[in-house]
């Protein structure tokens, strides 16, 4: 199974903090990061996609992707 997660946040070092976190628990990064402004709050968000290659392993719509 491989699963997948979009991670968001603001552009600043909690965002690069969680994909880091992400990246040491074995997710990968899946594509270039996206950045977007948002004119009503004035912020820069920042996403990533990630991946996880689960052998042995079947989908459950119910599973925590954040905890795998």
């Amino acid at each position: 199974m491989k699963l997948y997660r979009f991670l968001t946040g603001p552009d600043d070092a909690s965002f690069c903090h969680r994909v880091t976190a992400a990246l040491n628990k074995g997710w990968e990064l899946h594509g270039a990061p996206s950045l977007t402004f948002n004119s009503q709050t004035g912020q820069v968000v920042a996403g990533q996609a990630v991946v996880k290659d689960m052998p042995g392993k079947d989908y459950d719509p119910d599973m925590k992707l954040s905890e795998q």
